[in-house]
């Protein structure tokens, strides 16, 4: 695949530029390529320190994806849809998506590929047809790409914030309001780098969860929450930052839970996008997950008389 781009503005460094032009690929994806030599400008190789200049011809290739070393597996999938370009799957809890070091099998990346279906490899060759990500202790859907094609043009959904994205998170505690819209930046946490954190205003990124109370019950509540931006742990950090963390979540929240929950009770129940295709606008809801409603059916609705 192959881009051409002709530059308005100049003055960005070109690995800058094209992150903004590119928005689909990480800026570290984008460097690679300059330094494999993928990059042109004006029918020459540039380094990614070089400043563009009004009128510069970038043209950029995807090479082809390199042999894959990852394991196929016959494993299980919950498939809502598939088609040519994407396939939608509801993942269930306690799946990694893709490998890494710790989890080289098992994974969904392990289980599409045992599948025999084609995917992309905009996402690098551990990670092949991964638009995003979920948690692994955070069940429901997610969008796989089976080609570059689609890749790029649901990656571009995501990064203009038009998906859909819908969760019931069970929390602990009684929000002060029925509804409302948590604005906090997120970044790493300062001590913890395995974790991330809100920061103060000008050290992490935009992250915006809104919420909606659904339901509550004695010392907790049901929240259906929307991303309108798609941070690490966004959701879990938002409300553990509310005082309010997700039921089962050890690493924001208490280390143990009176209901014994494996996994936080955190499931990703809507997705919505544009076909990459045909533009036709797609939505899908899984069915709340049986450890999750088991553990709703035990908890008892809360008395407003009481």
């Amino acid at each position: 695949m192959r881009w051409e781009l002709r530059v308005g503005k100049g003055g960005e460094r070109l690995d800058s530029y094209l992150r903004g032009e590119l928005p689909e690929f990480s800026r570290s994806f984008l460097q690679r390529l300059i330094e494999e030599g993928q990059v042109e400008v004006n029918g020459k190789l540039a380094k990614a320190s070089y400043r563009v200049r009004e009128n510069d011809l970038i043209q950029v290739v995807l090479p082809p994806p390199a042999p894959l070393e990852l394991e196929p597996e016959s494993l299980p999938l919950d498939i809502c849809y598939e088609d040519d370009d994407l396939l939608v799957l509801n993942k269930p809890r306690g799946m990694v998506v893709h490998p890494a070091a710790g989890n080289l099998r098992g994974t969904l990346v392990n289980a599409l590929l045992g599948r025999g279906a084609s995917l992309s490899s905009v996402g690098g060759v551990d990670r092949p047809g991964i638009v995003h990500r979920l948690d692994k202790d955070t069940s429901g859907l997610l969008v796989v790409a089976k080609n570059n094609y689609a890749h790029c043009r649901l990656g571009r959904q995501f990064q203009r914030r038009t998906v859909k994205r819908e969760y019931l998170a069970l929390v602990y505690g009684h929000l002060p309001s029925s509804q409302g819209c948590i604005v906090a930046p997120i970044g790493r946490h300062p001590r913890d780098r395995k974790k991330m954190a809100v920061l103060p205003e000008g050290r992490g990124r935009q992250a915006i969860t809104s919420f909606h109370v659904l339901e509550e019950f004695k010392g907790y509540s049901l929240l259906r929450c929307r991303l309108e931006t798609g941070r690490t742990h966004q959701i879990r950090v938002h409300l553990a930052h509310l005082g309010h963390p997700v039921v089962g979540d050890a690493v924001y929240g208490p280390k143990s839970n009176e209901w014994n929950f494996q996994g936080q009770a955190l499931h990703a129940e809507v997705l919505g996008f544009k076909h990459p295709r045909s533009g036709e606008y797609m939505e899908f809801k899984a069915p709340v997950p049986e450890d999750m409603v088991i553990l709703l059916e035990s908890m008892g609705r809360l008395d407003k008389d009481d």
